[in-house]
């Protein structure tokens, strides 16, 4: 284990330490620790910073945003409900399972949508009974009528067999969206700007608007300065994704021999991601106070710190390279 993760590993035991301390103290606490959840700020929890390359150390894309105790989850990669799961046990009390209700889809590439299963059953299974708010592009309503239609044995045995299941939680309710306002409640205002990624013909990018924050998420996007310029224009946080080097992803975890060449894989980066240089760019005419970084992918020989520093050749501001389990 790395002294990185053993960092993290402890801060994890000693929240969940604290947590259990308070639950001890009773009524008063309880109420206490309500007021200050109602008090605190917006939270961004990053469940899964990674790509589809299946790193352990990275699981699929997915960020919950925190309002008043509330989770706006983006994005269901690979672990997203495990992650929240961590998080949870770390202090992060909006993060229970029952309380992942609501989901923004940017687009429906595998390594953003695996998850989707797991985020609609197993918190149905552990006790959620409000149906799950999907919120993406054409073609979500047939990702979740197809899911519920591969686990409908599943969902027939834990009704009707014997394990008391509610009747609610394991339904999806999808909502296909356009650019403009795509949600609101009394915790947050969310609008959707297209992006243009690769030949996907719908991938959107959201802007969350709360009480205290501004939060712009690119989703996966080639350059796009104009687009994100609008979208962020001196916004909080700014939420993209990045690539840096040159040539093909070196695969530690699958020997693969990749057909494209070296030429053809950069063409595909360029048309469907956004490179580092590009997005310092991008930064400096959006202006965030702080962008973070996840995503991201390495080519070559590239590593975080020449991410950071392509970046940094034209944007000033601060960067931070996210991880699993990291919040802001």
């Amino acid at each position: 284990m790395t002294s990185v993760n053993m960092c993290r590993q402890t801060l994890i035991s000693v929240l969940a330490f604290a947590a259990t301390a308070l639950s001890s103290l009773g009524p008063v606490a309880h109420a206490a620790d309500t007021a200050s959840v109602e008090k605190a700020g917006t939270k961004v929890i990053f469940l899964g910073t990674g790509y589809p390359r299946p790193d352990p150390e990275a699981m699929g894309p997915s960020l919950a945003i925190v309002v008043r105790g509330h989770a706006y989850v983006v994005d269901a990669g690979v672990g997203v409900v495990r992650r929240a799961a961590a998080a949870f046990a770390a202090g992060e009390t909006a993060l229970s399972s029952d309380n992942l209700k609501t989901v923004f889809l940017t687009h429906l590439h595998s390594d953003h949508t695996l998850g989707l299963p797991d985020l609609l059953l197993t918190p149905w299974v552990v006790g959620r009974k409000a149906p799950l708010k999907v919120i993406g592009p054409k073609g979500s309503a047939t990702m979740l009528k197809n899911i519920s239609k591969a686990w409908d044995q599943d969902i027939h045995i834990r009704l009707e067999g014997g394990e008391g299941g509610n009747k609610t939680g394991y339904k999806a309710e999808v909502t296909e969206i356009k650019p403009g306002k795509v949600y609101q409640d009394e915790n947050v205002t969310v609008s959707a700007f297209r992006v243009g990624h690769g030949t996907w013909h719908e991938a959107f990018g959201f802007r969350f608007d709360t009480p205290d924050k501004s939060i712009v998420i690119s989703g996966d996007t080639a350059a796009a300065p104009d687009v994100i310029q609008k979208a962020c224009n001196g916004c909080d946080i700014l939420i993209h994704e990045v690539f840096a080097g040159q040539g093909v992803i070196e695969n530690v975890f699958v020997k693969k021999d990749f057909t494209h060449s070296e030429a053809n894989w950069a063409t595909y980066m360029s048309k469907f991601h956004t490179s580092a240089k590009d997005l310092g760019v991008i930064a400096k005419a959006a202006h965030p106070k702080l962008l973070l970084l996840h995503h991201t992918i390495l080519l070559g020989k590239a590593t975080e710190q020449e991410v950071v520093r392509d970046i940094k050749l034209n944007f000033d501001g601060r960067v931070e390279v996210a991880k699993d389990l990291d919040a802001f």
